[in-house]
Order: C-alpha cells, then structure tokens, then sequence
C-alpha cells in the first residue's frame, strides 16, 4: 500500500500544475492575443522572451530566479520585509518558475490557432458592434478549440515532469517543493529503486494519457469541423 509522503509528494505534483496550468491559461489567452494581432515593431522581441525557455537550461533560468528571489537581494529583501513573502524554497516561489518555464508551451498553441484563422472573423464581429473582448471570447476562441485543449494539455504534462528549475528555485523540502521528478532522483541517489520506479511509472501513465487526450480531442474536433 502507498505511503503517505508518497501520496502527498504526488498530490503536490498535481497542485503545482493545476495551479500553473490555469495561472498560464489566464496569462496565455490575452498575451497571444496581442501577439498575433499587434502590429508592435519590436514584437518579436516579446517572442523571443517568451520561448527562451524551450532553449535555455532550466537550471540556468532557475538559479537567475533563486537569486532574484533571494532575500540577499533587492527584490527578494523587499517581498521578505515589506510583504512578508518568502519565494525561495517555497511552493509559491516554485508556482512561479514553473510559470515562466512553461509559458511558451501555452502561448505558442494559441497564437499558432489565432494565425491560423481568417481575419474576416475579427473584422465581421467589428462590423457588427461586436468588443474586442466579445469578438475574442465568442468569436475567436470556440474556433480555435483543438488550440486551447492542447496548450492546457502540455502546459500540465510538461509542468508535471518539470525538475531542473523546480529543483533549483524550490530544493527538495518534503510537504513544501518536493515534487514526484524530484522525488525520483532523491530516490535514485539513496539506491531506492523500487520508490523511484513507482514516481517514475505514475509520471510515464499521466504523460501518456495526457497525449493520448490531445490526438483523441483534436481529432474529434478536425473530424466535427470538416464532415
């Protein structure tokens, strides 16, 4: 029968990229928005920040953020003593680096759907009185469904397997920032291979019923519009 830290590590695992994944949806939806439509020169710029990190080491960008959010530093000393927030080696100090690492998994889906659609939509919906706002929520994005579900689904998977920056940024404190990926080289380091093995085979499960979800979805809805 599992144990406790087990479960709780899991149970962890799964707050972290539930919060993040919804955290990112909200953030995501706007900023591709403004990504796809803007005519802003130095939008490129936004683009390459966004997806630096799919390219830069994730313990790169994790000891940038422990330092930034280290109380021996300006802004980790102002959180600290101002508003008596503490992000390093803490679940929120992780939600947020979690956030930033997993951005471009989110933004990319949806600005790829946005620029995928026929800007008749957007212009019709103008002519008809229709708000930014109602064009985007009732117009744009039930046509870019297959989009939506697919940055949700690997913005989840991807946070669930996330370790370097969760490691850096977080540590390993058990019921506070150790997660199943940490958990599992905690594991391995001490020789516990059959622990390691269940981390790693629940990871493996949920990262492939995750995709398995996308193509299912997808294809439903690539079959629903072209019948």
């Amino acid at each position: 029968m599992p144990d406790q830290d087990f479960i709780y590590t899991l149970l962890l695992t799964g707050k972290l990229a539930l919060v993040t994944t919804t955290i990112l949806l909200i953030i995501g939806i706007p900023v591709a928005y403004w990504l796809t439509y803007s005519r802003f020169k130095l939008k490129f710029v936004a683009e390459t920040l966004i997806c630096m990190p799919m390219v830069l080491p994730p313990t790169v960008m994790g000891y940038y953020l422990l330092v930034a959010f280290s109380p021996n530093n300006a802004f980790g000393n102002f959180l600290q003593e101002y508003l008596d927030v503490r992000l390093a080696f803490s679940f929120n100090g992780i939600v947020i680096a979690s956030i930033i690492a997993n951005l471009p998994f989110m933004i990319q889906p949806l600005q790829n759907g946005f620029s995928a659609l026929p800007d008749e939509l957007r212009q019709v919906s103008y002519t008809m009185g229709k708000s930014r706002l109602v064009t985007l929520f009732k117009v744009l994005l039930p046509n870019i469904k297959a989009s939506v579900i697919t940055g949700i689904a690997l913005s989840f998977a991807h946070c669930i397997g996330e370790f370097g920056i969760v490691i850096m940024v977080g540590g390993n404190i058990p019921k506070e920032t150790r997660i199943a990926s940490v958990a599992i080289y905690d594991q391995v380091q001490a020789l516990n291979f059959e622990a390691a093995n269940r981390y790693a085979f629940v990871l493996f499960i949920l990262s492939f019923f995750t995709l398995l979800l996308i193509y299912g979805i997808n294809r439903k809805i690539n079959f629903t519009t072209f019948r």
